[in-house]
């Protein structure tokens, strides 16, 4: 399941097939997809599977580039969705603090855009793990461009 094959709720279908992710990207990250978006909150959903080659440690703990990206993409849709498809985000720094482990199973990601300026856009994310639990927050300070399907 990825954002190319689900019908979130809160996204125009016709928006939606112009942001589509790349199937081979989305696969690698777990079948990332969008979930839903709350355009009054402006608050994107998505969710992803921690799959064993995301991890280390036996395959019990996903590794934390994997946990930065599923934070970073849930950011980046938050701007496409925020602009209506008009802009995307080039990231110039991003920080995450990882709270509680993350394995393999379901994973889910929220994000917003705190403030967007003219050139620049300040975001947050939460990652929750298989349990429900708050595992990881991100922010990010990104260069709004162009969004180019």
């Amino acid at each position: 399941m990825n954002i190319n094959d689900e019908s979130p709720r809160g996204i125009d279908p016709a928006l939606l097939q112009r942001i589509r992710m790349n199937e081979g990207l989305a696969q690698a990250m777990g079948g990332f997809h969008l979930s839903g978006w709350d355009a009054a909150r402006g608050l994107v959903d998505a969710g992803f599977t921690v799959q064993p080659q995301h991890c280390h440690s036996k395959g019990r703990i996903a590794q934390g580039g994997f946990i930065t990206g599923w934070l970073d993409a849930a950011m980046a849709f938050a701007v496409i969705l925020e602009t209506e498809g008009r802009q995307t985000v080039n990231s110039l720094e991003i920080k995450v603090s990882f709270y509680e482990k993350v394995g393999p199973g379901a994973g889910r990601v929220q994000a917003r855009v705190a403030r967007r300026g003219r050139r620049v856009a300040f975001l947050e994310a939460s990652l929750h793990n298989a349990e429900g639990k708050l595992a990881a927050q991100a922010t990010s300070t990104g260069l709004l461009v162009d969004y180019q399907p």
